[in-house]
């Protein structure tokens, strides 16, 4: 019977090329078969196989089987084609040749390396100069994945092995999102049925009811690549409320690309640490968007308001979370009383006179709704009648004014921007020759960095501007649609007030003062059409 009962340990990492036939697991088993034939001595008794696993690491699966069965006696002997399968770390690595192996009595073979603990210890100049260059190896590898998963981020590619829910990766180009048109109509119901008032817990209930198939089944359903591990290999998964906040708040569902969320410490440390927000790569525009830029806007105000429901209904009440005392400034809470069988419904102020809160005790819900009604179909003929006028001024004059205006600004910031180099090139000269002392150079540096990045700011942003006004595409369109949309308005609904309100502070017991969304828009266009007027008259 042999001496030695022996595995033979492959390991193949992400960042190894496939492509390369002496690295893939066939030809590393082929080459220790060979190997074994030629040694009498040896019997090949198991295989262990890491695919997919780093040498910088050691916690990989089919390495600590071996570990078992060498601790169990079954193995004296392990096989690799070289010593970087079994790891690259070089102190880890040494660890085993030196301490581990040897302490169960362990021999151990190295192919291509020419390394057999029988003939010596593994404690050679030459073993630990390859460990080292093994390490070396993997952190350089390390630094140019990370580069280059950088450059893929910052030029928008996407470069997750799983999509979001909703897309799916295009079969031309790998790094590029395509809708999933089934998915994405279901991403697009539980935005609208959460913008109608539903909570994240009703919206999943709904969904599981007629059938709708969680993100991680409906993945593996279509054989789509999707997360393992954890919650992830649970069979059945169905939809939860967690599952349905996490896509109300995915920012990719709007055409935009966040990525870098996460990193690791190093090559070595692999847990993953969370970075700060205006570290991330954010790419607009970079796929086609499931769900517009202002309903996603309007969503994310909605889960912060207060949206509580009673424990028999499904949806939150009409003005939950809104409605303001304009007393005390705390929110106004609904409650129900029953007179003579009949339902009444009022809102009032917790705080309450007796702690100093002079807001009315309670007001009617319908006389409420009936003022929120007329004070809004009168808001929307203020914004028809605000768009109808400024569409009757002469768009190419309104154009040409801030054509103007912008033009004339950007070049002045560029002119102070010119000269701010100007005087920034001549600075170390100046205190070369000793005109002005090194705190006054170091102070002055900073001052002119400081001025040339407010002004290049302001140039990016005026330049902005300016195209907007040359291609037509001014805000002010797309927030009056905002509006204009809910002409012949007869019927408050929670889509409604949400979507058209910001706020109602109740002043007195029939006195409101309602806020509404794209306040500051509607001021702008107010000065707008009165400076158009002034130009006008003044002509």
């Amino acid at each position: 019977m042999p001496e030695y009962q022996a595995i033979d340990y492959i390991r193949i990492s992400y960042a190894d090329d496939k492509s390369k036939e002496s690295d893939s697991v066939s030809n590393q088993k082929k080459l220790i078969e060979d190997f074994v034939a030629q040694n009498p001595d040896i019997e090949l008794v198991d295989e262990k196989i890491d695919d997919g696993y780093s040498g910088v690491i050691f916690d990989r699966p089919a390495f600590k089987e071996m570990m078992d069965d060498i601790r169990a006696g079954k193995i004296n002997c392990v096989i690799v084609k070289d010593l970087s399968r079994l790891g690259r770390e070089y102190i880890e690595t040494g660890r085993y040749l030196r301490r581990i192996f040897p302490t169960y009595g362990v021999r151990f073979i190295a192919i291509n390396d020419h390394i057999d603990t029988l003939k010596d210890s593994g404690d050679d100049l030459a073993v630990s100069l390859k460990n080292i260059i093994n390490d070396a190896y993997s952190r350089d590898i390390s630094v140019k994945t990370r580069s280059a998963l950088a450059a893929k981020r910052r030029n928008g590619d996407y470069i997750g092995a799983c999509t979001v829910y909703g897309y799916r990766k295009s079969e031309e180009n790998k790094n590029q999102l395509v809708i999933d048109e089934y998915a994405a109509r279901v991403v697009q119901d539980i935005f609208r049925m959460k913008i109608d008032g539903a909570s994240a817990a009703k919206i999943a209930e709904e969904l599981n009811r007629i059938g709708v198939l969680s993100p991680i089944e409906y993945k593996k359903h279509n054989g789509l690549p999707h997360p393992k591990g954890g919650y992830a290999d649970k069979e059945g998964a169905k939809w939860s409320a967690t599952t349905v906040i996490r896509i109300l708040q995915d920012e990719t569902y709007t055409g935009t690309l966040v990525q870098g969320k996460q990193s690791t410490h190093n090559h070595k440390i692999k847990n993953l640490i969370d970075k700060p927000a205006d570290e991330w790569e954010r790419t607009e525009d970079a796929h086609d968007t499931i769900i517009r830029k202002n309903d996603f806007d309007l969503v994310q105000r909605i889960m912060h308001l207060d949206t509580r429901t009673s424990p028999d209904e499904s949806k939150v009440y009409l003005f939950s979370g809104i409605l303001i005392c304009g007393c005390c400034g705390n929110r106004m809470t609904r409650k129900v009383n029953t007179y003579q069988g009949n339902k009444y419904f009022y809102y009032y102020c917790r705080t309450g006179k007796k702690n100093g809160c002079d807001a009315p005790i309670m007001i009617k819900e319908t006389d409420l709704i009936d003022c929120v009604l007329q004070s809004t179909k009168a808001y929307i003929g203020n914004i028809i009648s605000l768009d109808e006028l400024l569409n009757d001024m002469s768009a190419a004059h309104i154009s040409r004014g801030l054509v103007k205006k912008y033009t004339a600004q950007i070049r002045e910031n560029e002119n102070q921007l010119e000269q701010i180099k100007q005087f920034k090139s001549t600075l170390y000269e100046k205190f070369v020759s000793s005109f002005i002392s090194g705190e006054e150079y170091k102070y002055m540096k900073s001052q002119y960095t400081a001025d040339s990045e407010r002004l290049e700011a302001a140039i990016d942003s005026l330049r902005q501007e300016l195209e907007n006004v040359t291609n037509n595409t001014s805000e002010r369109l797309k927030w009056m649609e905002h509006f204009k949309r809910y002409a012949g308005l007869e019927e408050l609904d929670r889509k409604v007030v949400i979507h058209l309100i910001q706020s109602i502070r109740v002043i007195g017991k029939s006195m409101y003062d309602i806020t509404f969304n794209f306040d500051d828009e509607y001021k702008k266009a107010l000065m707008l059409l009165a400076e158009q007027t002034e130009q006008r008259e003044a002509v």
